[in-house]
């Protein structure tokens, strides 16, 4: 190929095709390539940011040499063959993180898709040993994908987000909706190949650490809001409650049972009969705005399902088809219309917003198709009105969620957007959206799956995923819960209590806790647990918003150097101090886990200490997780409380020695946007292990409401003591905070 130096990079032709690679940033390079004499593209992506956010440019120089262009950052060389055409991606030590294939790298052919579109490939070489992950939610069980084939297409329980993270140290954002494959089933080969786009179009995105990766990652396509603190409690729902009084007499009974819970669920078919779509209810709903005053009053939030499918009887569907506002062929609206967005607000989900709804449940996002369902990402033979739908098979549920937060926001500024949702793109991690896993089986098999889906989900760059606890299609039972599913219940509760969003919901005729007669004491003693961390959550939400952080985190996110923790799924960080390991089979009382190198670990339960990169057999009786928590850490919690923001006093400080730890504790007001605008406080902790001396710090910030100080109650763990879920009685400290800083000496 004839290269030249352009002003963001270099520019290459041959007698097939034009090459551009661009500098965006020291680690960050954007390619793109069409045939020759093919037009520049200028496809409407509008899951990226603004150009100017997401390219700014850093200085490279460019040589020539021995037939190889070379294009070098400070932390990047990208070096093209001149004979071959293939471009090769190297660090700054000279170690090759990326390739592409010397044999015709690139391919176009014909699109099915009009338009000027083609079928596109581009073929690279992994090396023998990298492991491969994120790719969005699939439902495999894989977690290193090396050896497969990954199909990006939306459908129920399987999400396509398109970027690949690699063990090197690096990322491929494949920069397309179109409807894709990732194939590796031959080790020598990685293609990424799209049905119709108009030029290939990818980013390579350089840590070599995962946590900066995905920070340029949501660069490129945005960051992720804060929740309402009330939306990392306990969500309660099931398919489905069918009255106003019955939600009212279940929040009730938690409130009486004085059982931690923050969110009451109203799933589908609340509407007349026939009348999905418009925001008229049916008989069993007689005072919604008294129904809500009253679940307000009980420190109860509510959430409400609306779908983007409708009845053809419904209104609403009636006028989306006259006003062209329909995708044609299938039930849905178009989201990439503003007219339709705007139609589906005004009409529908604007006029719940009305009434004091808390959050919406947008199911069906991928989209689903009406009846008979067939699946298999319905948008592919479609028109948008934003392009073909095989262009943009995978872009409905950013367009839906978007469009919802977007208007939200306009009726109501201040009040954070809330919405779960079944499908994912990029770019919608800033719409305030979160996502499940969608209807799976309630059953062991899905369960363990649902692990290196979550853990591959947190890798594509989206923080905030949950599961339906407990699974969603129903068991073959009637009216009785059999024993054999209490215990995986339970498993699943335990579990869930360790996903960025703690929510409990399928297809059966009871889901309460309470229902779970034979364990409800652990899901009781799990649920409140979960609210005692509340304030390590919330602080580490904020992380997500400020640093681009992860909650829910692979082994490989933090122990990367130690590569037996490359093919672990099943296992995982929640937050930078807690390793959590799900009991994942029937009838277990003990798991095997791995405790990764570079640091000494505690049980939870006993606070005995083992150092890293090992295996140890844990106990775990039906009412126990096996939790370890990292030598260095700094875990905060709060009281036992029944809803978020009951109390906030006093805040037990565990710290767990052998080496220096650092925790910032964050707060604001719980549900505003003020936060965004300075309306927040920050404390920073920090432990010195070899002082044994603890440092609470200056707060800094402010905002209305704003405590004078906390109760610090100090442990330093140790074998037996400062262990489990409860308050630990026999404190070694208690520090009397009011903003300044102080240090005490253990």
């Amino acid at each position: 190929m004839q290269s030249a130096p352009s002003p963001a990079g270099f520019t290459a032709h041959n007698d097939r095709e034009t090459l551009e690679v661009a500098v965006c940033g020291d680690t960050l390079i954007h390619v793109t390539s069409r045939p020759l004499g093919a037009p520049e593209a200028t496809e409407n992506q509008p899951w990226m940011l603004a150009k100017t956010d997401t390219c700014p440019g850093a200085p490279f120089q460019f040589s020539q040499s021995n037939g190889v262009s070379t294009l070098t950052t400070s932390r990047l060389a990208v070096k093209l063959s001149d004979r071959d055409g293939n471009l090769t991606f190297k660090n700054a030590d000279g170690q090759t993180l990326l390739r592409e294939r010397s044999n015709l790298p690139r391919t176009y052919l014909p699109s099915q898709a009009t338009g000027g579109l083609f079928h596109i490939e581009d073929r690279f070489s992994p090396d023998s040993t990298e492991a491969l992950y994120g790719l969005g939610q699939h439902q495999s069980g894989m977690f290193n994908y090396r050896g497969s084939t990954v199909e990006l297409g939306q459908n129920n329980t399987d999400i396509a987000i398109p970027l690949l993270v690699s063990s090197k140290g690096y990322a491929i954002l494949w920069n397309t909706a179109s409807f894709s494959y990732i194939d590796n089933r031959f080790p020598l080969e990685l293609n990424l190949e799209s049905m119709a786009a108009p030029q290939i179009d990818y980013y390579v995105l350089y840590g070599p650490q995962m946590d900066a990766i995905l920070h340029q990652f949501r660069s490129l396509t945005g960051h992720a809001p804060l929740f309402p603190e009330w939306a990392y409690g306990l969500f309660q729902s099931k398919d489905r409650y069918k009255t106003q009084p019955e939600i009212l007499s279940i929040a009730a009974e938690y409130r009486s049972r004085h059982i931690p819970m923050d969110a009451i669920v109203q799933d589908w078919f609340w509407w007349k009969d026939g009348g999905k779509g418009d925001p008229i209810y049916n008989a069993g709903y007689t005072d919604v705005v008294a129904e809500l005053k009253t679940l307000h009053d009980e420190h109860v939030h509510a959430m409400i399902s609306a779908w983007a499918m409708m009845d053809t009887t419904a209104e609403n569907w009636k006028q989306i088809v006259a006003k062209g506002f329909d995708v044609p062929g299938a039930q849905v609206y178009d989201p990439s219309n503003p007219g339709a967005a705007d139609f589906f607000w005004n009409q529908f989900v604007g006029k719940l917003f009305a009434q004091g709804w808390d959050a919406f449940w947008l199911d069906s996002s991928e989209p689903e198709e009406a009846w008979p369902y067939v699946g298999d990402a319905i948008l592919r033979n479609k028109q948008l009105h934003i392009g073909p739908g095989l262009e943009y098979t995978n872009i409905f549920s950013f367009m839906h969620t978007g469009d919802v937060q977007e208007r939200w926001k306009q009726v109501n500024p201040d009040k954070r957007v809330f919405l779960l949702t079944r499908s994912a793109f990029m770019g919608q991690q800033r719409n305030g959206a979160a996502v499940w896993s969608g209807d799976v089986y309630s059953s062991w098999w899905a369960l363990r799956r649902q692990v290196p889906a979550g853990l591959n989900f947190a890798l594509s760059g989206y923080p905030y995923w949950t599961t339906d606890i407990g699974g969603y299609h129903p068991l073959d039972y009637a009216h009785t819960i059999p024993p054999g599913y209490q215990e995986l219940y339970a498993r699943w509760f335990e579990y869930g209590a360790f996903c960025p969003v703690f929510r409990t919901h399928g297809h059966r005729d009871s889901n309460e806790l309470w229902t779970y007669d034979q364990v409800f004491p652990a899901l009781l003693a799990v649920d409140r647990l979960r609210y005692r961390l509340l304030p390590y959550v919330y602080s580490l939400a904020w992380k997500v918003s400020s640093e681009d952080y992860t909650i829910q985190r692979p082994f490989v996110m933090d122990f990367r150097e130690d590569q037996a923790t490359w093919d672990i799924g099943d296992q995982f960080m929640f937050g930078p101090a807690i390793l959590v390991s799900p009991v994942l089979t029937e009838h277990a009382t003990a798991r095997s886990l791995y405790l990764p190198s570079g640091a000494d670990w505690y049980d939870f339960w006993t606070g005995e200490r083992t150092a890293g990169g090992v295996s140890v057999t844990a106990p775990a009786p039906l009412d126990r997780i096996p939790l370890a928590i990292r030598a260095g850490s700094i875990l905060p919690l709060g009281p036992v409380i029944e809803y978020a923001g009951q109390a906030s006093d006093p805040i037990e400080l565990r710290v767990y020695p052998g080496a220096d730890a650092d925790f910032t504790l964050y707060e604001d007001e719980g549900d505003s946007y003020r936060y965004e605008r300075g309306a927040h406080a920050t404390i920073p902790i920090h432990w010195s292990d070899a002082t044994r001396t603890l440092t609470i710090g200056a707060r800094q910030g402010s905002y209305p409401g704003m405590a004078a100080g906390h109760t610090f109650n100090v442990v330093i763990v140790s074998k037996g003591h400062g262990v489990g879920g409860d308050a630990t009685a026999s404190l070694d400290k208690t520090i009397r905070y009011t903003g300044a800083s102080i240090e005490a000496s253990f």
